[in-house]
């Protein structure tokens, strides 16, 4: 089985953070490129929905976003990690791409893709996207070698 789900954080994956939201270089690439690995793509992030939900609307505004991610899942949480139970009730159907090791649910490591944190000074040349992508199609990949 093949993960169909991508859950993505948002600050400091995505974009800088909630208050700044620059977006991260390469930012609609990268989403387009998830659309055409994975059957869905999700929201799961600490920054609480109805600010999430502006943000990607700005960010669709100002072109950084493909207009679908307009209407992309905001996935509801609760407690001190991320559970991908949340996302989808069978584990190994999503991925969590994150930024934080603190928010991985300690049972779920192998499904995280640890992304680079894209922080201040928010260099323009910044590659954190590329690297996901790669990281994502090794992960990917490690589990259906190992499914």
């Amino acid at each position: 089985m093949r993960p169909r789900i991508l859950a993505l954080d948002l600050e400091g994956t995505l974009i800088s953070n909630a208050v700044s939201q620059i977006p991260r270089p390469g930012l609609c690439n990268f989403l387009e490129h998830a659309a055409t690995t994975f059957d869905e793509v999700v929201l799961f992030t600490t920054v609480p929905k109805h600010l999430a939900l502006r943000i990607v609307l700005l960010l669709a505004e100002e072109a950084h976003v493909p207009l679908w991610f307009t209407e992309v899942r905001y996935v509801e949480w609760t407690g001190s990690t991320k559970d991908l139970r949340f996302v989808s009730p069978l584990l190994g159907q999503a991925l969590l791409l994150d930024d934080h090791r603190s928010y991985i649910h300690p049972d779920q490591h192998r499904f995280w893709i640890e992304a680079p944190l894209f922080a201040s000074p928010y260099p323009a040349n910044d590659s954190g996207l590329q690297v996901c992508q790669t990281r994502i199609r090794e992960r990917v990949s490690l589990l259906a070698a190992i499914a």
